[in-house]
């Protein structure tokens, strides 16, 4: 497949949120990338479930959910029923992560998994036939416009034979400092779905942003 684009909501105008919707709906992206945070697993608050059941009946693409939480597995359900078509839960918050992913897909969602930057990707050789999606965090979770980290590049590569090599079917999604100067590298490198918040949500014209990088020369 080619690769998918997910703006990140979190950069959005929150005071303006459907027009924000609407223009991704309108663009060539992919999905929403809808970032949860608890103030508990990173030290930052986002929005909950009214929000995305919010943006929910406006948007006409999946919705991608990633769940920056302690104990995730408390709100699985509520997080369908709000809206997400893939739910994506962090390896370090969750102490059962067989049954965590499980219980997504019970709910007829698509599960991932995400990886902090100093989380080694061997940590999925067990699960990893029984996942949809592996996020890798290119920044430390909690916070937009940060800069990205460069051993991603090495983290992907160790993914993607990770993935060859156990016949997953799971897609690689990168978050985190995404722009126009690393995505064709990323995506050379192996990444499926470039997460994208204040690249496209503060440039000048988010459709034309959108548009450059879901037509990437790589």
């Amino acid at each position: 497949m080619s690769h998918l684009i997910a703006p990140s909501i979190l950069a959005a105008d929150f005071a303006n949120l459907q027009r924000d919707v609407e223009m991704v709906n309108q663009s060539e992206a992919d999905w929403f990338h809808i970032d949860v945070m608890d103030g508990v697993f990173v030290p930052n608050i986002s929005f909950g479930m009214p929000v995305i059941a919010a943006i929910k009946k406006h948007a006409a693409k999946t919705m991608d959910v990633h769940l920056m939480i302690v104990d995730p597995d408390r709100f699985i359900k509520d997080f369908k029923k709000a809206g997400a078509d893939i739910l994506t839960v962090h390896y370090e918050a969750c102490n059962h992560l067989h049954r965590t992913v499980q219980a997504i897909k019970q709910e007829g969602m698509q599960a991932g998994v995400s990886l902090n930057p100093h989380t080694p990707v061997n940590v999925l050789e067990d699960i990893i036939k029984d996942l949809d999606l592996v996020l890798i965090m290119s920044v430390n979770p909690g916070f937009g416009g940060q800069s990205f980290i460069e051993n991603t590049y090495k983290k992907i590569s160790e993914l993607k034979k990770l993935i060859e090599k156990s016949g997953s079917n799971a897609v690689i999604e990168i978050d985190g400092g995404v722009n126009g100067k690393n995505a064709e590298q990323l995506v050379a490198t192996g990444a499926d779905v470039l997460v994208a918040g204040s690249f496209v949500f503060k440039s000048e014209d988010p459709s034309k942003t959108i548009h450059e990088l879901k037509h990437l020369k790589y």
